[in-house]
């Protein structure tokens, strides 16, 4: 199964993958409250919407900022996953 859009393409607007979960989920939880509310039925699923958002360079919330806590332990497990590949 072809995924679209491709993670590489999804990479070059968010600039990792932990990033970009986050941004995800809080964009499809933003879709999914304003859709409840305004009691719309969505076509797709929130993340699905949300993913093509962010694919088409369109992410209307600006992204919350990372700790620098996250940021190292991201650091680590790229680190310890780079080491089981090898």
């Amino acid at each position: 199964m072809m995924l679209y859009p491709a993670m590489n393409e999804l990479l070059e607007k968010v600039p990792s993958r932990y990033q970009l979960v986050n941004v995800v989920a809080a964009r499809a939880r933003k879709i999914a409250s304003q859709a409840e509310r305004e009691d719309i039925m969505l076509e797709d699923k929130p993340v699905s919407i949300a993913i093509q958002e962010i694919a088409k360079g369109e992410p209307s919330e600006p992204e919350e900022p990372v700790l620098e806590e996250e940021v190292e332990l991201l650091e680590e497990y790229e680190e310890s996953y780079d080491e089981t590949e090898e």
